[in-house]
């Protein structure tokens, strides 16, 4: 299993959003939801080996799993209009008891920490002062974590630092979050892959 949490710092953590504004009135939740279709979509299909969590706001977290995900279309509107729909869902989401918002979609009650507690595997923090990836053999069930458009808070870089099994960068220049997450997959993707 592949897993990425984002941290969404602008995100909306209310449904009070249009979806005709994306970057700017819904707190740059078009690039979450670029970063939910790099973690799950591939040429006419979908990765069943990969989650994606959006925690928004370190309030709730919505979360997309491939391996259950129906109707799930590989544009920014779409995808935000089932955040908006796990949002709407709010007061159904007790802590780790989520609510179903769609198929492979669900919302919990849960920031960043409370998270990554709920997950199993390498934590694996994207960062563009870490070590490079090269150097770093391929975790079996990495997860990812990484931020938007922002640093991370300190908090949160206080947290990871204690928390993190690896601290890595991906290449040399810091790329779009949604941009990580493909250059990881591809990381993952060609490890024992023999080129011709």
């Amino acid at each position: 299993m592949r897993q990425f949490v984002v941290c969404g710092h602008d995100a909306p953590t209310t449904p009070d959003f249009p979806l005709d504004d994306l970057p700017g009135a819904a707190g740059r939740l078009d690039l979450l939801c670029r970063c939910v279709n790099a973690g799950l979509f591939v040429s006419h299909g979908i990765r069943e080996d990969s989650r994606v969590h959006l925690v928004l706001g370190d309030e709730y977290t919505v979360r997309f799993d491939g391996a259950s995900a129906r109707g799930l279309h590989p544009d920014e509107r779409s995808t935000a209009a089932r955040v908006r729909s796990a949002l709407e869902s709010r007061d159904d989401a007790i802590g780790h008891m989520p609510a179903e918002v769609a198929p492979g979609v669900e919302l919990y009650r849960m920031g960043l920490a409370e998270t990554l507690d709920s997950l199993d595997g390498t934590l694996v923090q994207l960062h563009e002062a870490g070590a490079p990836v090269a150097d770093l053999a391929p975790p079996a069930d990495p997860v990812f974590v990484l931020s938007d458009h922002s640093d991370f808070a300190d908090s949160e870089a206080d947290l990871l630092a204690r928390r993190a099994d690896e601290r890595v960068r991906l290449g040399p220049r810091a790329v779009h979050a949604d941009h990580s997450i493909a250059v990881a997959h591809n990381y993952l993707d060609t490890d024992g892959y023999a080129t011709y």
